[in-house]
């Protein structure tokens, strides 16, 4: 059996573990970012995190076979072009490099929406599909395309931005500089905002602590506001599902992030709802569903990722 290193890299902690090539976690463990203090700490941290694993795969002797980093950001080969606002300077930062000269062994660096994607569709909701769109609702909107059971980033990794298409050309302003974007109205913080509007319509006094599960619960009680901002979020979410439908046509859609684990309620009004509004010859073969793997998903992505590069890399060198 052959090993991979697995890191999901975020704001706040790195998440990392060693992974078997059948998805089974031998060891995992969690580290503070420490982003504040800058972008050479981060590095820093990460290559702490990838010896550790090493160290341990040498102990017990396990073949290990690289390291695989999923990160925000747009990512071309390693590069790290920009888009990752909650890392300091995480932009024009060959990462890859970086991290193969200082552990000298292959890094594959990735966007992290992406390696959640590819963990699900390796291991986990997805995991006997070939063509699966998968959505992650949090702070922002992120996703990952998987066609013909390879990841597809468009040219040179540019695309698959899921989060920032076009589902209301008058609506609320994106991060990205434009309007309209499913982000701006179907991530948790949008709705919150939502919900903030609806509350101070009604006269409602609004908590001071607010996350999506709250107003999920204010909507299983039947309070107004929250009806209104997870109707409206359903709504918002449908429409862009129904998109990524009629174009691609996958096997599986897979919502992740927290929101997916309000209950089957959600996803079944998001199913139901997307349904409604994509062609039918478009959508016959496609479940929408919840993803399985969590909080966990990022750093065995990652792992994949190794595992799919190198196979690659095997198959290439076979022709020759």
């Amino acid at each position: 059996m052959n090993y991979a290193i697995g890191i999901d890299l975020g704001g706040t902690n790195i998440k990392y573990a060693l992974v078997a090539d059948d998805g089974t976690i031998v060891n995992e463990a969690i580290k503070p970012t420490q982003s504040s203090q800058g972008r050479d700490v981060v590095i820093t941290n990460i290559i702490a995190c990838a010896k550790e694993l090493i160290q341990y795969a040498e102990i017990n002797n396990l073949s290990l076979q690289g390291i695989g980093l999923g990160t925000p950001g747009i990512i071309d080969n390693g590069l790290v072009l920009g888009g990752a606002e909650n890392l300091p300077e995480w932009e024009s930062l060959p990462l890859g490099g970086l991290l193969k000269k200082q552990l000298s062994m292959p890094v594959f660096v990735e966007n992290d929406a992406n390696m959640m994607g590819l963990a699900e569709v390796r291991f986990g909701a997805a995991d006997n599909v070939d063509d699966a769109v998968f959505l992650t609702i949090g702070t922002g909107v992120g996703g990952a395309l998987v066609l013909n059971g390879k990841l597809y980033g468009g040219h040179r990794n540019r695309g698959a931005e899921l989060g920032h298409i076009i589902i209301n050309p008058q609506g609320e302003e994106c991060d990205c500089g434009t309007n309209g974007c499913l982000e701006a109205h179907a991530s948790v913080t949008s709705l919150i905002r939502d919900y903030k509007h609806f509350c101070n319509a009604e006269g409602r006094v609004f908590p001071e602590k607010v996350d999506g599960l709250h107003i999920v619960q204010m909507y299983k009680k039947g309070e107004k506001s929250a009806e209104q901002a997870l109707n409206l979020h359903i709504d918002y979410l449908a429409k862009g599902i129904a998109s990524f439908i009629n174009v691609f046509s996958p096997q599986k859609v897979i919502v992740g992030g927290g929101l997916s684990d309000a209950g089957e309620f959600y996803i079944t009004k998001v199913r139901n709802k997307a349904l409604k509004l994509c062609m039918k010859e478009t959508s016959i073969f496609t479940q929408v569903e919840t993803a399985n793997l969590g909080n966990k998903a990022g750093f065995i992505g990652a792992a994949a990722l190794v595992f799919d590069r190198v196979k690659q890399m095997e198959s290439q060198t076979a022709i020759i």
